[in-house]
């Protein structure tokens, strides 16, 4: 066991060294300006213009005049140096998404539209006949909370920087690069779903029924007021109670985050498969135990997951490449342009300008073959004795010299089938005509023997 565990931590000790070494640790901004320069300009590159729209809205929004300028002159500053930008440029979704979340509490209450109370329980009711997240939550126990409490209130935040670790660690950038993208854009349409339309968690049901409600209204912790309890803390109260996105509820970006998790582990690290929808079953179960998701925002947020992650994965990240190792990507468009003679290491032939078939294949002659290469081949009967062990006393028998009988190879050439009109009957080397084949004639016994 001992030995186990120093193994796995020397592998991944191996594996930091590796990927340190493999990056960019440049310090000059020309390098980057002269990566912007050599850039081919693509449609899909307006999605940079969405981010800085977005963010502009965003930073009108905050009323402090420090952040406006700190935050996009910090941003640009790590993006100018190629050493923090191979991380924060890939990054940019999951930035975008952290400040439309912590930027959407300055949003003016006549901008926003108005919160739905009754929406979520009524389409729980009649898309799965009751109402789970009320069912699940009638009895709790305390074993049950840490249960629901270790992926809800621990996993949710630090499991997602776990997986971009191992990718970084033991699978190709791109792989790390994808991961920021999915995980970044799931969370950012998630976030302005939730703000185009908000709607009440089941533990609002629980303290205020279905009266009306409104953005003055502080969040509640829901069940996790009772973690706090046990350890004697208020982490949970105070950070919900002060969340940006109080009426969030659908979709559940927790039931989101953790199938996103789930697929890519799932597809970079197969053999991690169940441990990662182990965790992601529990997860959903935690969302309605602890009051804070119906099962209908667990079912969209995973539905938007899946949609988000299966869009996203590049074509080089299919197949066997999702397994590589850092280095050892293969571009699948350098497959598709390589000749059928490159991948089967083969010598193409020579162009012909008026595409002779025949005299195309004299460039493939027979090689000489010696006599000691040549195999028996002999039909064997299964009675003893019934046919002779060897085809030299036929050939020899027929007083034909055998050297000249060298072209008659185990292999025939598309020289000789082309040929064929060449060869004497004698052969069994006729051209198809109107006789049909012409077989060599049968040897007698007095010739066989």
């Amino acid at each position: 066991m001992v030995s186990a565990v120093r193994q796995t931590l020397m592998t991944v000790w191996q594996a930091f060294v590796a990927a340190t070494g493999r990056m960019d640790k440049s310090l000059a901004v020309t390098d980057t300006l002269a990566k912007v320069q050599r850039h081919r300009w693509q449609l899909l590159d307006g999605m940079y213009v969405l981010h800085v729209l977005l963010a502009t809205f965003w930073l009108f929004l905050l009323p402090s005049l420090l952040l406006k300028i700190a935050i996009p002159g910090l941003y640009l500053l790590v993006l100018l140096i190629p050493f923090t930008s191979q991380f924060f440029f890939p990054a940019m979704p999951v930035l975008s998404w952290v400040l439309c979340f912590f930027s959407s509490r300055y949003i003016p209450n006549e901008w926003r539209p108005n919160i739905s109370v009754v929406v979520l329980p009524t389409l729980e009711t009649v898309l799965f006949g009751a109402n789970i997240s009320d069912i699940l939550t009638r009895s709790t126990f305390f074993v049950l909370d840490i249960v629901a409490w270790i992926p809800y209130g621990v996993g949710h935040f630090s499991i997602p920087f776990i997986v971009a670790a191992f990718l970084w660690l033991f699978r190709p950038k791109q792989a790390l690069h994808f991961w920021a993208r999915a995980f970044g854009y799931m969370n950012l349409i998630g976030v302005l779903i939730q703000i185009l339309f908000p709607c009440a968690a089941p533990w609002y049901e629980l303290i205020h029924g279905l009266t009306p409600a409104d953005y003055g209204m502080k969040g509640s912790p829901g069940g996790l007021i009772r973690i706090d309890a046990l350890l004697h803390t208020s982490a949970y109260t105070q950070g919900f109670s002060n969340a940006p996105v109080v009426f969030g509820a659908f979709p559940s970006l927790h039931a989101g985050s953790a199938t996103l998790e789930a697929l890519a582990i799932s597809h970079f690290f197969p053999s991690m498969s169940y441990v990662a929808w182990g965790y992601a079953l529990t997860l959903y179960w935690a969302t309605m135990y602890l009051t804070h998701h119906y099962l209908i925002d667990v079912v969209v947020g995973a539905c938007l997951a899946t949609v988000t992650f299966y869009y996203l994965l590049p074509e080089e990240l299919k197949g066997s490449n999702a397994t590589a190792a850092p280095g050892d990507l293969l571009d699948p468009r350098a497959a598709i342009q390589r000749s059928k003679y490159d991948i089967y290491d083969l010598e193409a032939p020579r162009n012909r300008p008026n595409g002779n078939l025949a005299d195309a294949s004299a460039d493939f002659e027979l090689s000489d073959v010696s006599d000691d290469e040549e195999m028996d081949i002999t039909y064997r009967s299964p009675i003893p004795g019934a046919t002779p062990t060897s085809a030299a006393p036929l050939i020899m028998g027929q007083g034909r010299d055998t050297r000249s009988k060298r072209g008659h190879r185990h292999t025939a050439s598309i020289a000789s089938l082309i040929r064929g009109d060449e060869r004497s009957a004698e052969d069994g080397w006729s051209p198809i005509g109107g006789n049909g084949f012409s077989f060599p004639p049968t040897p007698t016994r007095a010739t066989r023997e």
